[in-house]
Formats: C-alpha cells, structure tokens, sequence
C-alpha cells in the first residue's frame, strides 16, 4: 500500500458568492468546492483543510489549503494537478499553487505568519464593490493612516474578535499594521501577524475608521487592548464589511520546504 502525501495548495478566490472558507450546513463554502472538484476527479471523497478560515465575502490571493491521500487514491501527475482542479471548479475559485510535502505537515498549525489586506475607498464604484469597502463618512486621513501602529505587538485581541468555541487563546502578534494610500480616494491596509482570530482583522478596521472619524478615541482602543473583552453592554468596536478584506499571504517554516509551481 502506498503512503499517504500531503499535497499542498495555493488557492485564490472571489469570496463574494460563498459563506466563507469553511464547509456550512446552510451554504456553499470554497471548502466544499474544492473537496467537490477532488470528488468529481478522483472518485473518492478528500477531506481538504486550509490555513485558516475566512468568512463569508472574504476573498483570498493566497490562501493555503492541504489534502492527504496516497497514490493509489490520486494518481494525478504532479505537473497535471493544478490544471485538472481548476477544469472542475467555478471560475471564482483557482487554484494557483501546487507542492508535495511530508506527510506529517499541516497547513494550519504549521503557519507561522499570515497577511491580509484592507481596501477602502470614498468613492463609490460598481466595479469595486466587491473588492473595495465604500466608506461614506468624513474622517481625518493623517488619524487614519498613523493608526495602526496602536496595534502592533502582542496582545489579547478578545474585544477584537468574534466569540469561537474552538478558540482558547485570543493572544496574537501583530508585526505589521500599515496603511498605504494607492490614489486620492482608495486606501489600503497590510495587516500581517502570527496568528489571527475570527473576525479581528474586520474589527481592527472598524475601530481605525472610527478613530479616524472621531467617535473613537486612542485611549479607548488603548483600552480594548489593556482591558480584553467581551460584553454585551460595552462599546465595542464594529466590524468593518467583509468586501475590502484578502488573505494576500501564508508563510511556512523553510523545513517543510513549501514553494509552489
């Protein structure tokens, strides 16, 4: 019998239509696609596992995702992988990357640093809708774009988070927290850290966005972070639609020698 094979993807997607990463019970995830796409391939069910899990309308550039099966189960040519997933699913899912690693590897508790990117934008576009958040209210641009280095470094991220049962430590490492402006109306925020919790990046921008308009203060997101949590009668802050939000990155440990082709 043949060993199993951890065979490694890079998946890109238009999160818009789906209710997130994960497989839902009442939605089609980007999981459920690609498990599907190895189902109508091989013949055989595949469980698929990502780096982490986006939410609904989140996009991904680069996503990280593994599958383990032996050669006996999916005898695609390595050079052929890619090419034969992506002629079985819908044209907002690519699969982008493919690579072999060790069987022991796994592609979420292995991931030692992940990006995202924020977009938002003040001028409203049908083209830019999905990719973009529309932010309609006056703020101060300077506030805006000094904001993030609030949240550098290590810190609780509960009051920045959405409650997950699964989750036992909201303690993440930011390492990158940088707005860059692209033009005259579109911002962009690189966000990037060890580790992220459910919905922190979206309330991250939300606070910065009201920090930057004036209904938040520095003392109190200082606060959100010296003070973790969660209750129903305290401000909090609000979470930033999931349009403008992309996992640009997933970054391994060179052991495990993870480079796609």
């Amino acid at each position: 019998m043949s060993h199993r094979k951890a065979h490694v993807i890079k998946v890109e997607y238009d999160g818009t239509s789906y209710s997130g990463w994960q497989r839902q019970k009442n939605g089609i995830s980007v999981q459920h696609c690609i498990e599907q796409a190895l189902l109508r391939l091989t013949g055989h069910s595949i469980h698929v596992l990502g780096s982490g899990r986006t939410d609904a309308g989140v996009h991904a550039r680069g996503q990280v995702a593994h599958f383990k099966t032996t050669d006996d189960l999916f005898s695609v040519p390595k050079e052929k992988v890619i090419r034969a997933l992506n002629s079985r699913l819908p044209k907002d899912i690519r699969i982008t990357g493919h690579c072999i690693a060790d069987s022991s590897f796994h592609c979420t508790k292995h991931a030692i640093y992940r990006e995202y990117s924020y977009t938002v934008t003040i001028q409203e576009s049908v083209f830019d809708r999905h990719f973009a958040t529309f932010y309609p209210y006056p703020f101060d641009l300077a506030v805006l774009l000094q904001s993030g280095k609030l949240f550098l470094g290590e810190h609780d991220f509960t009051s920045f988070s959405k409650k997950n049962p699964s989750t036992l430590s909201y303690i993440c490492n930011v390492s990158q927290c940088t707005w860059e402006r692209v033009n005259e109306t579109t911002f962009i925020l690189r966000i990037g850290a060890n580790r992220f919790v459910y919905g922190m990046v979206r309330s991250i921008v939300g606070a910065m966005l009201e920090y930057a308009r004036g209904t938040f203060t520095q003392k109190d997101i200082q606060n959100f972070l010296h003070y973790p949590e969660r209750l129903p009668d305290k401000k909090r802050a609000p979470l930033a639609p999931p349009d403008g939000l992309i996992l640009e990155t997933v970054v391994y440990p060179d052991h495990f020698g993870i480079i796609f082709t």
